[in-house]
């Protein structure tokens, strides 16, 4: 694509669409840079105007027209531009002005609301089994009567989860003296002690997740793997992949253990402590230490069957909501890939998911599923109660754009009949097209 100069573009937008000069949606500079490594021609998009670089020509800052896409129908900005997402600069002006208000004491009444659940529910799971009643039941009479009450506590389990994965990203609470402890305390409880999920292991890697988000070889939390390359998988692989299905209740167990993909959480080895220091190392075996003590006195309390019953069936409910909303919200079937030619913080972050479980899951999951992509915008920024109205207002601001087709939303009422299709047909296999190694 070859520019005409700066000021016959301008005449070309104003007699086309008769622009009103103060939109307020109006793009910052794109530059063309034609690069000697290659015939093609590399698409910049920059958040700031001008340039300095040599061999380039500058469009001015020129508002959109109503309909931004007319820009890519006439040539006047290349599709690639249209096609690269916005800097983070650019969304900070698309979303409401408190979307960054942590209010510590609403942060707070949800984690209480989210104990008081599962003391509840866990409470009263208890009671069933320990009573005289459910010992005289036959064992299917027994699994009936659990089951239901299990499913609960371990939702239960699940929106307190959520609360600590605030606590992990600092946005429980921000203030300057008090914020890190109380960050500390609620993932301390919610997820070393209610999860059974050491707290800073977790924290680290999932961090790492969030800053190589839809990396084909450093994201976090994922093992990507090319569909075309099955047949130079590793034996044991193939073996994975061939009893996928019955591994689904144990994959967050793996995972803590045994570091497949990212390295232990309860014992430190793998690519997650490379370069991490023995006084990091330390601090995150306290949280190791409050999970395992947890999980210890519970058991010596309870005795092995109750504590499988009333702890453990409750926590598998919780590890699938995890593994399932993990997984659903960074795969798609139009889903990309980069390499580290091609990623960018802001690329990989709107190739996640939206996905609409429901009104009352999506709030109850404190718009964990709905609210993903400015999640991964904004991971240390935005508090989950504000996730709903954020999300609505980048929806908004990104049509403004003519950009809303980079924005990923799918309806997904289904989601547990969803992530046992997807799991099955895909696995964590992506096609070679789904991976942008350049770009022409």
């Amino acid at each position: 694509m070859k520019f005409s100069t700066a000021a016959a573009a301008s005449a070309i937008l104003v007699s086309t669409w008769n622009v009103n000069p103060c939109h307020s949606f109006a793009p910052s500079s794109h530059r063309v840079r034609t690069t000697t490594s290659s015939l093609s021609s590399t698409i910049i998009a920059d958040d700031v105007v001008g340039t300095d670089v040599v061999g380039t020509t500058t469009i001015p800052n020129i508002p959109l027209p109503p309909n931004p896409n007319s820009l890519v129908d006439h040539g006047i900005i290349p599709p690639q531009l249209n096609n690269e997402p916005p800097k983070l600069g650019v969304i900070v002006k698309m979303l409401p002005k408190d979307t960054w208000k942590v209010d510590t004491a609403e942060s707070l009444k949800y984690f209480a609301i989210d104990m008081a659940a599962v003391i509840t529910s866990m409470g009263f799971l208890n009671a069933v089994v320990t009573s005289d009643n459910y010992h005289n039941l036959q064992m299917w009479q027994q699994a009936g009567a659990v089951v239901p009450l299990q499913i609960l506590t371990g939702f239960a389990m699940w929106c307190t989860w959520c609360i600590g994965h605030d606590a992990g990203h600092g946005t429980v609470s921000k203030d300057t003296k008090w914020g890190k402890i109380v960050n500390r305390v609620v993932g301390e409880i919610s997820h070393s002690m209610v999860c059974l999920t050491p707290y800073v292991p977790w924290q680290l890697s999932h961090r790492k997740h969030h800053l190589n988000h839809n990396h084909l070889e450093k994201d976090y939390s994922h093992q990507w793997f090319i569909r075309e390359g099955y047949d130079d998988l590793h034996p044991a692989l193939k073996f994975f992949h061939s009893t996928r299905m019955f591994q689904i209740p144990f994959l967050y167990l793996v995972y803590l253990f045994a570091g497949v993909p990212d390295g232990g959480h309860v014992f430190f080895y793998g690519r997650m402590w490379e370069g991490h220091s023995n006084k990091e190392k330390l601090d995150a075996a306290l949280s190791s230490v409050v999970s395992m003590a947890t999980a210890g006195t519970l058991w010596a309390n309870m005795g092995t069957a109750d504590f499988l019953v009333v702890c453990m069936g409750p926590w598998i409910v919780m590890s699938f909501w995890l593994f399932m909303v993990t997984y659903l919200q960074h795969h798609s079937e139009d889903g990309k890939l980069y390499t580290d030619d091609t990623f960018t913080f802001e690329r990989g972050a709107f190739e996640t998911v939206d996905r609409d479980y429901g009104k009352w899951t999506n709030r109850m999951s404190h718009h964990m599923m709905d609210g993903h992509v400015v999640h991964h915008l904004f991971f240390t920024k935005v508090p989950h109660y504000k996730l709903e109205a954020a999300t609505l207002a980048l929806r908004e601001g990104m049509k403004e754009r003519g950009q809303e087709h980079l924005y990923k939303l799918i309806d997904t009422p289904d989601y547990s009949q969803e992530i046992l299709k997807q799991f099955n047909e895909n696995w964590f296999f992506v096609d070679e097209k789904q991976v942008v190694r350049e770009f022409e």
